[in-house]
């Protein structure tokens, strides 16, 4: 480099000075030999492309620049060497940007030809690029736009390009509206196998991710599997067996998820399964994943799902979260249509036990009704004999009335056998209460006179009630307390008391006579409504 008298540097010195900086590709550039390149020494390029140069390396958004037609030289800096790969990265500085991507230039060739020959920028977003990097074919995304970049002839001599990769938001939404979609449509459905059915089809939507897929549940042996749905196979096929033991290793390896519990790989399925084609892409899905369904309280799992992987996608550890959701909700579909169906049968059951109680009172009380009805005959002849002592048509008075409130009873019974079977209407009708009341408490009128007690009934008229019909076996127990037999002296008092709009039946007793120190081992008093 020659200097000046002055000490600057003269007219053909190398001022590198818009290369500094850069990190990693700003020292790349300063490094590289570009006399061997289309554009030649760094210090001979013209100003339109040192000012552009100077500005990608100093950026830390992502930039290319291609220069000159048809050379497409490519300068970039840090932020686009994801964008390149481990395949591309660094070895195609300097180099045409052509060959770097001729995967892809049937697609961006045209693009940048057009900025060359009119000037005009174009704006792409979201663009599908099948690119070279980490795969062979990979599927990514891109926002960019080419702009021209003006020589000093007032021409087009290069193109800035300042781009973002959106491939993890695209293939992201991508798989969220299918976890949506699955998750709406599975809790529309009754059974397990329509539940696994109904999850598979909407992932039949989403071939990019889930090329094919196949649900496998147990069966109640726990030593096989069968196929309960599939997409992109027909059941029976070589890859989507209808059954397969859990010992089998030619096929799906689900005895070792089984006893696992863990997701396994499985890779080459064209040797395998003879799969050649499956999925949107021409290349076949050569490898799959297959995944345990769990159950909430059992220890092992009770279906297995299997998904095909996409040949254009790595499986990384965002990948192997989403498959693993679509075997989260599977999982949870078939607990609850398990549990639902389970319900249902106990429902099931209980109403068949209600139905055979129904049966078996109605069998019962038309049994009971048979001998009443020939009880009940004799009985009212006799009791209307005049021939018969008083002593004797007492006693037959009492078989009688107990005999007709046993029939009752036992019609009581029926109806409420026939309420519980649904064929039966309420018919109301006036019951005079007071009257029913002294008819129930004579009943017990010669066990209180063998007793040696005083029965009271105080039954006042009072207002008219409408209802089904009486209920007087709780107060009849009343009058059969044990008590009634201990006080020779004691008294019952049964009567009905007409307050406001309520009615009822009041039972007291009073202990005449009884000593202070048994005071503590009969209450004292009782009252009850009904």
């Amino acid at each position: 480099m020659s200097q000046s008298s002055t000490g600057r540097p003269g007219p053909n010195s190398a001022d590198l000075s818009f290369l500094k900086g850069g990190g990693e590709m700003g020292e790349r550039m300063r490094a590289f030999d570009w006399s061997s390149s289309p554009v030649g020494p760094a210090a001979e390029w013209p100003a339109s492309l040192k000012t552009a140069v100077s500005i990608c390396i100093g950026s830390r958004y992502p930039i290319v620049i291609w220069w000159g037609h048809p050379a497409y030289t490519m300068f970039y800096n840090d932020g686009y060497i994801p964008i390149l790969g481990v395949t591309k990265h660094p070895g195609w500085l300097g180099r045409s940007g052509q060959e770097c991507w001729k995967e892809i230039w049937s697609t961006v060739g045209p693009m940048l030809d057009g900025v060359f020959a009119t000037g005009v920028a174009t704006w792409s977003e979201d663009l599908l690029l099948v690119m070279d990097r980490n795969l062979p074919r990979e599927e990514t995304y891109f926002t960019f736009s080419y702009s021209p970049i003006q020589g000093d002839a007032d021409k087009v001599d290069g193109i800035f390009c300042a781009c973002y990769e959106t491939t993890g938001r695209v293939v992201n939404e991508r798989r969220l509206q299918t976890l949506r979609d699955l998750g709406r449509t599975v809790i529309e459905v009754r059974s397990v196998d329509e539940a696994c059915d109904v999850a598979v089809k909407s992932l039949a939507t989403n071939t990019y991710d889930v090329p094919f897929a196949l649900v496998y549940l147990l069966e109640d042996d726990a030593k096989q599997a069968r196929l309960v749905c599939s997409t992109s196979f027909e059941a029976g096929e070589p890859a989507a067996p209808e059954q397969i033991a859990l010992n089998d290793s030619h096929s799906w390896p689900l005895g070792k998820v089984f006893e696992t519990g863990e997701a396994e790989l499985v890779s080459n399925l064209a040797n395998r399964f003879g799969i050649t084609t499956c999925g949107p892409w021409p290349e076949p899905c050569d490898s799959a994943i297959v995944l345990p369904i769990a159950a909430s309280g059992y220890g092992k799992p009770t279906g297995f799902f299997v998904s095909g992987l996409s040949p254009r996608r790595i499986v990384d550890a965002e990948y192997r979260s989403f498959l693993d959701l679509i075997a989260g909700h599977i999982s949870t579909a078939v607990a609850n249509k398990r549990a639902y169906e389970e319900e249902r049968k106990r429902s099931e059951a209980l109403a068949e036990i209600d139905r055979a109680k129904t049966a078996f009172f109605s069998n019962v009380s038309h049994e009971f009704r048979t001998p009443l009805t020939l009880m009940l005959g004799p009985l009212e002849e006799t009791v209307d004999d005049s021939r018969l002592p008083a002593r004797v048509t007492e006693r037959l008075h009492v078989a009688y009335r107990n005999s007709i409130r046993l029939l009752k009873l036992v019609n009581t019974l029926l109806d409420f056998s026939r309420l519980e079977a649904g064929r039966i209407e309420a018919s109301y009708e006036a019951i005079d209460l007071a009257t029913l009341t002294g008819e129930l408490a004579s009943m017990f009128r010669s066990a209180t006179d063998k007793a040696a007690l005083n029965l009271v009934v105080n039954c006042s008229p009072g207002w008219p009630l409408y209802g089904t019909g009486p209920r007087r076996s709780p107060l009849g127990g009343r009058f059969s307390d044990p008590a009634s037999q201990r006080w020779p002296t004691s008294s019952e008092r049964p009567a009905t008391r007409p307050e406001s709009s309520a009615s009822g039946t009041w039972v007291t007793r009073t202990r005449i006579g009884r000593s202070t120190r048994d005071s503590t081992r009969v209450s004292t008093t009782s009252a009850g409504g009904s």
